[in-house]
């Protein structure tokens, strides 16, 4: 559902010190245009308008993640049958508001609002009929994690004035009644056998402890009182510190210790043995659903699961082939051991070394970015290394700037030990992913869109926009990198980690492989070790039908690309094509086509 993908830029929110940032322009191009699209409606921009106020309320959290800020004191108690019914009555009510408009008197632009909103309300409702919430959260995310980052002070909930401090007292003073629900439906799970996996379990108990302990001054929840901005007078700063220390004395530390026991002693031994989610009951209609809903297609998970053996097969190809090129001797696995293990691959010593090779990308690929896009984002850029309560088991990911420019988009890089970090990894290619052209350019001009109704300036889309961080990985070439074999095979690297994705997500989640056994399948076709696989496969375990989103997404793009080049001929214009695809934000596949297939006639 959409809330959710939302809920997902939370998770970058950054608790370590801020590194320099880059400038939002630090490339040659036009900034993104303040109108794209014709104002809609008035009738359907009334209807938008009151539709995303409504949720913004509704979902507070995603509100403070995209800097609407009159919510940050409120934290729902999600938990319980009461909200669900809530988010029902609200899907449904703008569900029939919507279909009483008459689609065919709409301009083309707000044909796609309305195709959008339609598909979101379709899916929201379909989504809870789904007993997912008997697994509140896991270590993969959810409400516990979130609110680590965001109450450390240097994430997206503000900490400028003395009523922001206030807020988010408030909001953690929720925290604990949230956690009552939470093992409450744990417990409704264990009776009715709507567990986690064992093996994800054991990851959550260490991760819920971290956040235990006897020093106020010592929490990650301190920091915002540990040092004042301006805007907090020096006459309240002294109650302010008080008060801090009581919410994590009374309130978070204890929370935190609860969850960590209860899942300890209580859920833990009757957490499932199982990998995939089709072992629970009504499972395989749960995974029915995630795959529809983070690929936006009605494509099967065997459908899914065939196209990943082709893709694998295609790329191992290609990697034998530079296998050939830089003249190893030995067979592929050999290779992926090589360059898993090779000293000359990990030159790294110091964190700040990995990070300044990253911030590298952007200066090499600079000159050619106006070939390929008309528009850039105003919005600040930075790298950063990610937060140390979850380095050892996150991924490296993005994180969405503020829409006014008050906070910018980060890269968010894990290195739990820079001496083991690997060239062979795919540096370039997990830039152009995560940065630029990637998530930046895509999430960034779509929030600086004020055309766009603010249900699409702020939507998020798995496949879409996961599609598109891995398309831009395949513009390595015309933005001048991955110019030695080396470079290529590292972006091979990471195209192959999603292909692989469709068939061990697929696999696991229809009782068609293990944990143990995915984890084999991975490390047979790419060179990762076995504490990232393992991390890896945990993700798909925790999180069914999301690994799916990126390459689904890539190849809709790509073949969208494919086709205008051969119906247009000379006619194709690569920038306006990326122009098109970014000016109307994130959007189900299906409706991305009806748009693109409208701008290729338009250029006929």
């Amino acid at each position: 559902m959409k809330r959710k993908l939302l809920l997902q830029t939370l998770t970058a929110a950054a608790l370590l010190a801020a590194h320099a940032p880059m400038p939002a322009l630090a490339q040659p191009g036009k900034p993104a245009a303040k109108t794209t699209a014709a104002p809609a409606s008035a009738p359907l921009a009334k209807l938008l308008a009151a539709y995303w106020d409504e949720q913004a309320r509704l979902y507070p959290l995603g509100a403070t993640a995209q800097g609407d800020n009159r919510y940050n004191d409120l934290l729902p108690n999600d938990q319980t049958q009461a909200h669900r019914q809530q988010q029902r009555a609200f899907y449904q009510k703008y569900q029939t508001q919507l279909r009483k408009t008459d689609r065919k008197q709409l301009s083309a632009n707000d044909q796609t609002s309305y195709d959008i909103l339609d598909y979101d309300l379709g899916m929201s409702l379909a989504g809870l009929q789904r007993n997912s919430w008997m697994m509140p959260f896991s270590q993969n995310g959810g409400l516990p994690s979130t609110l680590g980052q965001l109450g450390a002070g240097t994430g997206s909930q503000p900490f400028k004035t003395e009523q922001d401090y206030a807020n988010w007292l408030r909001r953690v003073a929720a925290f604990p009644v949230w956690a009552d629900s939470a093992i409450a439906n744990f417990r409704r799970g264990m009776r009715a056998g709507v567990v986690l996996p064992k093996a994800l379990v054991v990851k959550m108990i260490p991760q819920l402890e971290s956040f235990v302990t006897d020093d106020a001054t010592k929490s990650l929840f301190y920091g915002p009182v540990a040092k004042f901005p301006a805007g907090v007078p020096a006459s309240a700063q002294q109650a302010l510190v008080a008060n801090y220390r009581q919410a994590i004395t009374t309130q978070l530390v204890p929370t935190y210790r609860k969850l960590a026991e209860f899942l300890k002693t209580e859920y833990l031994p009757q957490a499932r043995a199982s990998s995939g989610i089709e072992a629970v009951p009504g499972g395989a209609e749960m995974y029915a659903y995630a795959v529809r809903n983070y690929t936006t297609t009605a494509l099967t998970p065997a459908q899914i699961h065939q196209t990943g053996l082709a893709e694998v097969a295609r790329i191992r190809t290609e990697m034998e082939q530079l296998k050939q090129q830089v003249g190893f001797k030995g067979d592929l696995l050999a290779f992926f051991e090589h360059l898993r293990t090779a000293p000359q691959f990990k030159p790294f010593k110091t964190p700040e070394e990995v990070l300044t090779v990253y911030r590298g990308v952007l200066a090499r690929i600079a000159p050619n970015l106006p070939k390929l896009f008309g528009h850039t984002p105003k919005t600040g850029f930075e790298v950063r290394r990610i937060e140390a309560f979850r380095e050892a088991s996150a991924s490296a990911q993005y994180s969405r700037g503020a829409p006014d420019g008050s906070r910018p988009g980060i890269f968010y890089v894990p290195i739990p030990d820079a001496t083991q970090y690997n060239l062979t990894r795919g540096m370039d290619a997990l830039f152009l992913h995560e940065a630029i052209p990637g998530h930046h350019y895509q999430i960034a001009l779509q929030q600086e869109n004020t055309a766009l109704p603010a249900f699409r300036r702020f939507s998020g889309y798995s496949a879409y926009t996961e599609g598109w961080g891995l398309y831009a990985e395949s513009l390595g070439a015309e933005l001048g990198v991955y110019t030695d074999p080396y470079q290529r095979i590292g972006a091979l690297n990471t195209e192959i980690h999603r292909a692989l994705r469709l068939v061990v997500d697929t696999g696991l989640h229809t009782g068609e492989l293990t944990r143990e056994q995915a984890v084999r399948y991975l490390m047979d076709n790419e060179p990762i070790d076995e504490q990232r696989a393992t991390a890896e496969v945990e993700r798909y375990m925790a999180s069914p039908g999301q690994a799916l989103s990126y390459k689904v997404g890539q190849l809709k793009i790509s073949g969208l690309r494919a086709k205008y080049e051969k119906q247009l001929g000379k006619k194709f214009d690569l920038r306006a094509f990326h122009d098109e695809l970014l000016a109307g934000g994130a959007m189900p596949l299906a409706v991305l086509e009806r748009k693109m297939d409208a701008w290729a006639a338009r250029q006929r």
